[in-house]
């Protein structure tokens, strides 16, 4: 298993490690890691890794291989340097991208706030995200929808991590937004991520430690996506 470094501390930007394997497409397994893998909308992070000589890979994504949750795959640049298992190393994260990422995740947990509608979809990029809604309507007042994310920033409500059991998420589907996507089980454990007083739910990704730090948010377009479905895009304006 490899220590996911980042649920531990989002603002970690790097770390020893070790490689335990090497992929056949030439991917790096370490023992612990601060990049993120692509998971639940949101991108795999990008970054380097030190080499004891000191050369630098450069990788490009990071992937849970097979859906494999416990692990995680560092992709490098094409053309890299090999590296032997046992080697040691230094991760390193793109980290003016990984902030960017997480103030917008961090937004549409806001956003599912303002919506409060059942989630059938989203994507987190890099300074735009969106989700999608199943609701009959477009919202009436985007200028007020807005207003209302902005103030939730300012309010600067403290983002927190708590965990709960396996049995406890079942007995809590409320909890749960996401219509398609359901929080990973089956290791005993739930995270769950708060927002003050106005938001918790499930969720594995990285986030910002207070909304402040998000920035001034501009609702973009509201899209129809079918009969029932709405998707609301977000912007970071900052």
């Amino acid at each position: 298993m490899t220590d996911f470094l980042f649920r531990q501390d989002s603002y970690l930007q790097a770390s020893p490690a070790i490689v335990t394997a090497v992929t056949e497409d030439g991917g790096l397994v370490l023992d612990r890691t601060v990049l993120y893998a692509a998971s639940g909308g949101q991108p795999g992070d990008m970054g380097e890794i030190e080499l004891a000589n000191g050369s630098i890979i450069s990788i490009v994504d990071s992937v849970h291989p097979g859906g494999d949750k416990t692990q995680i795959v560092h992709v490098p640049s094409p053309g890299s340097a090999s590296v032997r298992v046992g080697e040691q190393v230094v991760v390193r994260v793109d980290w003016e991208r990984r902030y960017r990422l997480m103030r917008m995740h961090t937004a549409l947990h806001l956003l599912s706030v303002v919506l409060p509608f059942p989630v059938t979809g989203g994507s987190i990029g890099d300074g735009k995200g969106r989700l999608d809604f199943s609701m009959p309507e477009a919202p009436g007042d985007p200028e007020a929808l807005q207003a209302m994310l902005n103030s939730m920033v300012t309010d600067a409500h403290p983002v927190t991590e708590e965990w709960i059991t396996d049995e406890q998420m079942q007995l809590n589907p409320d909890l749960i937004k996401t219509m398609n996507v359901r929080p990973p089980m089956g290791q005993d454990r739930v995270r769950l991520i708060r927002i003050g007083s106005v938001d918790l739910q499930p969720c594995g990704g990285t986030h910002v430690r207070k909304t402040s730090e998000i920035g001034r948010l501009a609702l973009g377009k509201i899209e129809n996506k079918g009969k029932q479905n709405r998707r609301v895009n977000l912007l970071l304006a900052d």
